[in-house]
């Protein structure tokens, strides 16, 4: 076959339209992600696979997916991509004060919970990296670690649904958990179901999973979420249970603040809490950065801390690392 030329024809607009395209499946989003109008993304996608001579998404009923074919154009492409945004920030510890960086990707209970006390102990320890955070779910945050658009995702560890690239690495166990305020009557009686029938609830608005492992302890305690009172602020949570005898449904530490301040107490269950593993999810094909090097360790060792005041429990539940090919 003739040669295609890639290094002088290629460039990297290209790869970020193909990165786009496999992210939202969808012509529309790509294009408003890129900034351009669907025509000319159709257009310049036209011209990559005529350039590459071969097809590299189909369209359906509802978007588009990638080709097997342009599924080697992806992961390509977002390597390529890792790397330039690696020199870039090569260059800026060169160029600029301030030195090493790290961008993360939290899940909602990690970025509520446990991770400003990690942030907090970084930035103590070593105020000269930046941190830039970005919240979301799994499906969202997984795309852009392999895009290097972050450098690790925090949170709950669920085991993929199909196999993946991505190294699992569970530090902790945040299980759902009962919590009220300090000196609330709960705690001062045994633990039994209808002792906790006797009190309203407030229960976290979050992702369905979240939500699906919420109510499967409720049910088991023979608890109605539907008198209860719901909301997607853990702030707003915090203040309800300070302020009143509303007792909490949650996962635990998405109020480890207040849980080591000792101004909210977990009310013990009457059975033991399914294990729910979280960690890192790292990506198998390319190092962290410095900054993120030291993230990882002052996560360590908010993780032990917390384990030694009996908040969390270290885990060794779901772990995966991808076989390297």
């Amino acid at each position: 076959m003739k040669s295609r030329y890639l290094d002088q024809r290629l460039k990297l607009v290209h790869l970020r339209l193909v990165d786009a395209l496999e992210t939202h499946r969808s012509l529309l989003r790509a294009a408003s992600i890129l900034g351009v109008t669907q025509p000319a993304l159709t257009k310049s996608l036209h011209e990559i696979e005529g350039m590459l001579q071969v097809q590299l998404f189909e369209r359906h009923a509802r978007g588009v997916r990638p080709t097997e074919i342009g599924m080697v154009l992806v992961r390509a492409a977002r390597r390529i991509l890792a790397e330039v945004r690696a020199l870039d920030d090569e260059l800026d510890r060169h160029t600029e004060a301030g030195g090493a960086s790290v961008s993360i990707g939290a899940l909602p209970v990690a970025a509520a919970g446990i991770l400003p006390g990690v942030l907090a102990r970084l930035k103590a320890e070593h105020p000269e990296i930046r941190v830039d955070l970005q919240q979301g779910r799994t499906e969202e945050l997984l795309p852009l670690l392999a895009a290097g658009e972050v450098d690790l995702v925090v949170g709950r560890l669920y085991a993929p649904a199909h196999p993946d690239h991505f190294t699992r690495e569970p530090l902790w166990s945040e299980p759902i958990s009962i919590l009220a305020r300090t000196g609330h009557p709960v705690l001062s009686e045994p633990a039994a179901i209808d002792t906790l029938r006797r009190y309203e609830i407030v229960l976290p608005t979050v992702s369905q999973r979240v939500g699906q492992e919420i109510e499967q302890v409720m049910a088991r305690l023979g608890l109605a979420p539907s008198t209860s009172l719901r909301s997607s602020s853990s702030g707003f949570i915090r203040e309800m249970l300070h302020a009143s005898d509303l007792i909490a449904v949650m996962p635990r530490l998405m109020l480890a603040g207040d849980l080591l301040r000792g101004t909210l107490q977990v009310v013990p269950l009457p059975f033991a809490a399914p294990d729910r593993p979280a960690g890192l999810i790292l990506p198998y094909d390319r190092p962290l950065p410095a900054g993120g090097r030291i993230f990882t360790e002052c996560l360590r060792t908010y993780v032990r801390e917390i384990s030694q005041a009996g908040l969390a429990d270290i885990t060794t539940g779901y772990s995966k690392a991808p076989k390297k090919r």
